[in-house]
């Protein structure tokens, strides 16, 4: 990794920069409100920021959340796209892993998105055969 990249775990962050990560990352609609950002944060079992030394700004993120106990479940990992393929997120990632395994979290999962198993494979992650990811909707 660029040694101009930092990966810290934060408990607060400047809003327009996460925004900014989450619109990098497609997530990020209109009727959401910055204002509960600093609440998403505080909220997270861990939430890791890759910070540009050079400017101090954020670069890439991702999240756990978890009781602190038992499972941990890593989400919205995403790393602007002017500084992906330099293993920021692979460092955001073991971070991420390290901080659960220090707690003693060992069940670490995540839903990835469709042709990026190639990434977190490496990392110890593998395929749930016979599992299927589901997500409620208000509209049944």
């Amino acid at each position: 990794m660029d040694s101009d990249v930092v990966i810290r775990l934060v408990d607060a962050w400047d809003d327009e920069e996460i925004v900014q990560l989450y619109c990098a990352g497609g997530w990020w609609k209109d009727e959401y409100d910055p204002k509960t950002l600093p609440d998403l944060i505080r909220g997270s079992f861990a939430f890791a920021v890759a910070i540009d030394r050079r400017t101090g700004h954020a670069i890439g993120m991702g999240r756990v959340l978890s009781d602190g106990t038992s499972d941990g479940y890593i989400q919205d990992l995403v790393v602007l796209p002017e500084f992906r393929n330099k293993e920021i997120g692979k460092e955001i990632v073991l971070t991420l892993v390290r901080q659960c395994s220090d707690a003693g979290i060992s069940w670490i999962g995540l839903i990835a998105e469709p042709g990026t198993e190639s990434f977190y494979q490496p990392l110890g992650f593998r395929l749930m055969q016979g599992h299927v990811p589901l997500l409620w909707t208000s509209d049944w």
